[in-house]
């Protein structure tokens, strides 16, 4: 018998990135996915370089936070997840805040394309904490409810 799902939470830089809202938010506004192109998002991420101690990648996984083994299980019909973060008002910037490791697979796999969903600014503003004050502005840690 296992427990209750654990909330997911992507962490980049300062900020965390609750998927569970993320998917709450794409099931209230339902939209059609774009293509993810896997070489381009493959080769952003560093993953041809996973295997190489010595090389490491500015956004992706390291070598030792990637599960590789998992990875191979994923459902790469499973649409992805990419936020567009805009810092001072610049024009934005994407960032895929879920599905590494069905990009991972997908890469390994030679799929040229995968579904993504892709929030507006203001959606990933709903989806996204600064991690310094942590979700809900006071702690580190996930509400309880969250």
């Amino acid at each position: 018998m296992t427990g209750p799902r654990l909330p997911q939470w992507f962490h980049f830089g300062p900020w965390v990135f609750s998927i569970d809202t993320a998917q709450a938010v794409i099931a209230a506004s339902p939209r059609d996915t774009r293509p993810l192109d896997v070489p381009a998002w493959a080769a952003a991420y560093g993953l041809a370089h996973l295997d190489n101690l010595w090389t490491t990648s500015v956004i992706g996984p390291s070598s030792t936070a990637l599960n590789r083994t998992y990875a191979m299980t994923t459902d790469v019909a499973e649409p992805l997840i990419v936020a567009q973060i805009s810092v001072n008002e610049q024009p934005p910037a994407t960032l895929l805040i879920d599905g590494t490791h069905r990009l991972y697979r997908a890469w390994r796999e030679h799929i040229p394309r995968l579904p993504a969903y892709v929030l507006t600014v203001e959606e990933t503003r709903q989806v996204q904490d600064d991690l310094l004050l942590g979700p809900g502005g006071t702690s580190a840690i996930p509400p309880p409810n969250a």
